[in-house]
């Protein structure tokens, strides 16, 4: 039995001999892994690998010496967790031993000694001891590049696992890190050793008398000069080396009196990228840096920068000498003081106003604006600073701006003060009285005022501006002001169409509104009222153009200053009652007119959706006003006015869709609950009760009996319930379903059947998933099908189908690839085939009254990529099957699909669908053809080697559509020419010839927009093939 055991015993041992000999005299690598796995599983210790070594670690050879101990730092590397605490002692000693030994053992024990670093078992003191003997006994610099990263490596786990011991060393630890990193040039080791150098200082190592050899260890890189190889398997970037070495110059005070002297001497040189990274780094400091570090740099720091900003060729210089000369006012304004002490700032920006100020005041102006932008640099980064500058540069200025009499002049002064303006904005001032602006005040109101009089538009544009930045300024513009300041706007928003100034008046009246609502209320909405009373009377005499134009921008005032819920109280009753002035008297309003008032209600609906209360008034008088008005104009009456006709227009309609669509959208859903309890009677059972000046002289029943005026409102209805958010309950939704359902597939008005089939669609998309959804769309199959099979009712049966198919096929409903199905058998039919083809854009493409995220539709993410893989090969196979006079529709249905599709989805598709594309260029159709052109063109940019493939092709059809009837599709054509320039030129060579003769003929195109297309392409064509192209 004890010989048994013992045979057991020795098997295992003569097996690790064996690894042991392969690896050491075999110079095999394999063994290694071997070995550390066998530790692992337990099946040998880490001190019978050692007595296994036993010889080769003493044998008389280093390079065997070396094998040996390699074998054993790899275990170790592998099984440091498992060590136990005595075993490391023993370790250690050993490896330190080591280092004594011939250079060529070195790199082994190094592996060894970071396989023990890691060691949790790791007892106190040994840390300390083989740093000691790493600084003492290895010339860290003369090893190569790994073993160096493997001696930073021991550092780094050291300095995290043994923080407390390592600073008991002292200021020693620092010194033999400064001898280990001298002279380091390997930028993958640059970045170790840069972490290691902010460590020390920012966990607080003791430097001792070693800071400036810290420093010049270090800053010796800057700047960093480095370009990495190509195909640098490291990925170290020169940008990374920069931000590592700044984070160490930039990490203490102690650097500055060091730093600062050679940051003035790079930013002084010629080399723009140690400008760059001088500027960049003192802007760091800044951040770390008192009063007492810049002291003695301030003056030189500043000439520094203030030559970079006034004599530089570059922009990028400029911006960081003005950061970095508004960190320094900053590092200077923070700084706290003494009783005692100077204070730097105020002498530091009499400095810059000195040698700034006399600029401002030169006749030429050479240097304004730099001196500007240095002034408001240095203001900007505190409120003491900008209160300085301010109540220094001000007054200058606006005695400069009276000096000059050319607007051009004017309006550069006026833009620094706008600037210095700007800059007050960013602090707050708690006593009114402190406020630097408050003593210029009027002779800001009476510079601005001047400039929104002088006929310069762009003088006029600053003044807006400046009107816009003073009225920000709390408490600071008196009522009186404010009135000038109103009617100001209010006589700028009426200039001539061509003019910039009306559009800038008409924005600054918004934001100005929001701040003084009473202001505007009282002195700008009697004046746009005046102004709707003059335009009724001058519509009710049929008078021009000019002041339909002053109709026009009143509306549009009336809505820009709509942006208080006070003003809205105003303004909206002021819109709706002019739209109801119109259908009195002998007021003669165009379709445009009512649109118009449409368009201003939609924007005031816009500005009231952020603020639920003006969103519920708005809804609440708005909607009703023109529900009334529209159920007023359709009912029949013997003498029709002008309004009642132009209201029941399909283009006012529309108008009045998207007012109540966006009225309706942000409504909570109690009180949206409150609204569709009226609104849906109305259409249902003809309650007018809710609607103001009810006495109709008839009843109103859409879905029955009702006139086809009365039809038409059904657009109104779904713009209200499509609007829903889809958790409010619909009252009578099962008889509202079925009512739509019949109007649908009306054949006597199509926009009543084409609005009842959209909002049948809408309701069917929000539906929650049951029985009664299951119920309506079995209605919506029967209905489609009855109407689609023979009969008047086919066109609007096929309208049905098209928006109920894309309502289920936003939601990912199961049965949306049947009616997709049945959707594509009808390309073949002759009457509706080329309307189905067009349908396909219709499902592709984004809806701007139902079906829509902001009306809380149901649209699924990636719902067209999903439509293309589920249908285009159906396509592309019905297209090979197709008659030759049905493929047409195939091509035009594919068009649209893979026109909307997102590029990336498409691209990997593009070698089997590229010639039908291309065959579909050759379609006689005009819209197949914009489309493909329009998919084609960033095909071309974004996939040309594919392209190229077909350069003969795509060439000759592009240069025949060049041609086409159709001014959109040539174009879209000659867009098309232009981007083939981008496919490889070898490629296009031997056709630029012929495409440069070609493209003459649209040169003379008689649309200027053709011409200008021709212009473009024909140039790139020109250019092909010729140096630097």
């Amino acid at each position: 039995m004890a010989a048994a055991a013992a045979l057991e015993a020795v098997a295992p041992t003569g097996a690790l001999w064996g690894l042991v000999q392969d690896f050491v005299m075999g110079q095999q690598e394999g063994p290694a892994d071997q070995v550390a796995a066998d530790v692992k599983s337990g099946s040998y210790t880490v001190l019978q690998v050692v007595e296994a070594l036993g010889s080769s670690l003493e044998n008389p050879e280093p390079r065997t010496r070396a094998r040996g101990i390699q074998l054993l730092s790899q275990v170790l590397l592998q099984c440091h967790s498992l060590l136990l605490e005595k075993e490391v002692v023993h370790l250690i000693l050993f490896y330190e031993n080591r280092l004594k030994d011939h250079h060529l053992v070195i790199p082994s024990v190094l592996q060894g000694l970071r396989a023990l670093s890691l060691c949790v078992a790791l007892p106190p003191g040994l840390a300390v001891s083989v740093l000691k003997a790493i600084f003492q006994e290895v010339h860290v610099q003369s090893l190569p590049q790994v073993d160096r990263h493997t001696v930073y490596s021991i550092i780094t786990n050291f300095m995290r696992t043994r923080e407390e011991e390592l600073k008991g060393l002292g200021a020693d630890f620092t010194f033999g890190f400064i001898q280990v990193m001298d002279g380091e040039k390997d930028p993958r080791n640059l970045l170790v050793a840069f972490r290691i150098v902010h460590d020390l200082i920012s966990r607080d190592y003791s430097l001792g008398p070693f800071v400036e050899e810290l420093f010049e260890v270090t800053s010796c890189y800057f700047p960093i000069d480095f370009t990495p190889p190509p195909n640098d398997p490291h990925g170290i970037q020169r940008e990374d080396l920069i931000l590592s070495l700044r984070a160490v110059l930039a990490s203490t005070p102690r650097f500055a009196e060091f730093l600062l002297p050679l940051l003035i001497e790079k930013v002084d040189s010629e080399i723009l990228s140690a400008k760059l990274d001088s500027l960049q780094t003192l802007n760091a400091c800044c951040a770390v840096y008192g009063q007492k570090e810049l002291k003695d740099f301030l003056p030189s720091l500043w000439a520094s920068i203030r030559r970079e900003v006034f004599q530089t060729a570059s922009e990028r210089v400029e911006a960081e000498g003005l950061a970095a000369l508004n960190s320094l006012t900053a590092c200077l304004s923070r700084s706290v003081l003494r009783a005692d002490a100077e204070d730097l700032l105020d002498s530091f920006l009499s400095n810059i106003l000195q040698d700034c100020r006399h600029h401002l005041c030169e006749p030429d102006m050479k240097l304004v604006w730099p001196s500007a932008k240095l002034l408001q640099a240095a203001a900007g980064a505190s409120a003491r600073a900008c209160d300085y500058i301010t109540s220094n540069v001000l007054p200058l200025l606006l005695e400069q701006f009276h000096k000059h009499s050319q607007s051009n002049q004017r309006r550069t002064i006026l833009e620094m003060i706008l600037g210095f303006l700007k800059l007050q904005q960013k602090w707050s001032y708690e006593d009114k009285d402190e406020r630097p602006l408050s003593d210029f005040k009027d002779q800001l109101c009476s510079l601005v005022f001047m400039a929104l009089t002088d006929p310069s538009t762009q003088l006029q544009l600053v003044g807006i501006r400046t009107l816009t930045v003073l009225g920000a300024q709390p408490d600071l513009l008196s009522s009186g002001d404010l009135e000038l300041a109103v009617g100001h706007l209010y006589r700028l928003s009426f200039l001539e169409e061509d003019s910039q100034s009306w559009v800038a008046a008409l924005e600054a009246s918004g934001t100005l509104a929001t701040l003084y609502p009473v202001a505007f209320s009282s002195h700008l909405v009697p004046k746009l009222a005046g102004e709707l009373c003059i335009e009724e009377s001058d519509l009710a005499r049929g008078d021009g153009p000019t002041k339909c134009s002053r109709h026009r921008r009143c509306l549009q005032a009336l809505s820009a200053i709509s942006t208080h819920a006070s003003i809205v109280k105003e303004t909206l009753p002021l819109l709706l009652q002019h739209l109801r002035q119109m259908n009195k008297g002998n007021t003669v309003a165009g379709t445009s007119e009512v649109i118009a008032v449409c368009q201003s209600l939609q924007q005031v609906a816009e500005k009231c959706q952020q603020d639920p209360e003006s969103c519920w008034y708005f809804h609440q008088t708005a909607i009703p006003c023109l529900l009334a008005l529209a159920v007023q104009a359709s009912m029949p009456e013997k003498e029709h006015s002008v309004l009642k006709k132009v209201l029941l227009q399909d283009e006012v309609l529309a108008a009045m869709v998207s007012v109540i669509g966006t009225a309706t959208t942000h409504l909570s859903p109690d009180l949206a609950a409150q609204s569709v309890a009226h609104i849906v009677p109305l259409f249902l059972d003809g309650n007018i009760t809710f609607l103001p000046e009810n006495s109709f002289p008839g009843r109103f029943q859409p879905f029955q009996d009702g006139s086809s005026g009365q039809r038409r409102l059904v657009a109104l209805l779904m713009a209200f319930v499509c609007s829903l958010p889809r958790n409010v309950e619909i009252p009578q939704l099962n008889q509202l379903m079925r009512e739509l359902l019949e109007l649908s597939c009306c054949h006597s008005c199509p926009f009543s059947s084409t609005a009842a089939a959209k909002c049948f669609a809408g309701l069917l998309n929000k539906h929650p998933a049951g029985q009664q959804l299951d119920e309506f769309l079995q209605l919506a199959v029967d209905k489609v099908e009855a109407g689609l099979s023979s009969g008047p009712y086919r066109s609007q049966a096929f309208t049905l189908l098209l928006w109920v198919t894309k309502a289920l096929v936003l939601r990912y409903h199961p049965l949306s690839s049947c009616l997709t199905d049945r959707l594509m058998g009808l390309l073949s039919d002759p009457e509706l085939g080329p309307a189905a083809a067009d349908g396909f854009s219709l499902l592709m493409s984004d809806c701007t009254d139902v079906l829509t995220r902001a009306g809380h539709a149901e649209v699924r993410i990636m719902f067209r990529q999903r439509f293309f893989t589920d249908n285009v090969p159906a396509l592309v196979r019905g297209f090979h099957a197709a008659p030759r006079d049905v493929k047409p529709n195939y091509l035009k249905g594919l068009s649209h699909v893979l026109n909307r599709l997102p590029k990336p989805v498409l691209l990997p598709e593009l070698p089997t669908l590229l010639s039908l594309l291309l065959e579909a260029l050759s379609c006689p159709d005009s819209v197949v053809q914009l489309s493909t052109l329009s998919c084609l063109q960033p095909l071309l940019l974004e996939a040309p080697q594919v392209m190229s493939l077909h350069v003969d092709t795509l060439v000759t059809k592009f240069l025949n559509l060049s041609s086409s009837p159709s001014m959109a599709v040539r174009i879209a054509a000659l867009q098309c020419m232009h981007a083939v320039t981008h496919l490889p030129t070898p490629v296009l060579l031997p056709y630029k010839l012929q495409v440069i003769r070609a493209l003459a003929k649209p040169l003379d195109d008689k649309k200027r927009l053709v011409r200008k297309e021709a212009v473009s392409a024909r140039g790139e064509w020109f250019l092909l093939g010729s140096p630097g192209s």
